[in-house]
């Protein structure tokens, strides 16, 4: 089937696996508001890239535990990498009469995929799945990402650390990048992926920051009606 829109969302791990377990009240939300989606508009096709969460955290903990010091980056973005690949395996199976069969975890190969929903994780050390959601845009010919974390807008600085931090409702990728750098580092903490900026800005590709606590708020933004969130493009 030839798709009119093609729906690029780099899901966060933090909402699927929080700390205290896997967020079952979310999933149940996420899976309402795909199949909601498509009955609006079957000629939809969403891919769904899927972050580690606390579950790579636990891992990469355990790991340095056991031997004593720190482990090597790539040691600790492989563990990341493999959380990504159990998370996104559920999400296939919650839409499993609807999704392609297998997920998506090696970005060198641009599969047919003619399901309508197609779930990725990640590929390989360097970069978080928001970069693999890049990606993907360039491998689909799609200029948007919608990005669900756990934070509901950009801001200036740190809000956890500091009490005047603002929020940005626009930004540019030049400004974002003055934010978060150019250099991932395994297990950051960032709006969205220092490489991932860099690849997006190179291709044209416009990211929105969006809570994904939020459905409400997430189908203002897919009606075009105003959202709380934050563009950068």
């Amino acid at each position: 089937m030839a798709y009119s829109e093609r729906i690029v969302i780099s899901i966060g791990g933090s909402l699927i696996v929080p700390n205290g377990g896997i967020d079952t009240k979310f999933l149940i939300k996420l899976n309402k508001f795909i199949r909601n989606q498509l009955a609006k508009n079957n000629n939809r096709q969403f891919f769904l890239v899927i972050g580690g969460g606390q579950i790579a955290r636990h891992y990469r903990d355990a790991g340095e535990d056991v031997i004593k010091h720190k482990l090597t980056r790539d040691d600790l973005d492989w563990l990341g990498v493999h959380a990504t690949r159990l998370n996104a395996q559920l999400l296939r199976t919650i839409f499993r009469d609807i999704a392609h069969p297998f997920i998506i975890k090696h970005y060198e190969i641009i599969r047919k995929v003619s399901e309508p929903v197609v779930v990725a994780a990640g590929w390989k050390p360097g970069w978080s799945t928001d970069f693999d959601a890049v990606l993907l845009c360039d491998d689909y010919n799609v200029r948007e990402v919608i990005n669900l974390s756990n934070i509901k807008k950009v801001y200036d600085k740190d809000p956890n650390k500091f009490k005047d931090a603002k929020p940005i409702d626009k930004m540019n990728w030049k400004g974002f990048r003055k934010l978060v750098g150019d250099k991932w580092v395994p297990g950051m903490h960032a709006p969205f992926d220092p490489v991932a900026a860099q690849k997006a800005e190179e291709l044209g590709v416009k990211v929105a920051v969006l809570s994904g606590h939020d459905f409400k708020n997430l189908e203002n933004y897919f009606n075009g009606k105003k959202f709380e969130g934050t563009v950068i493009e």
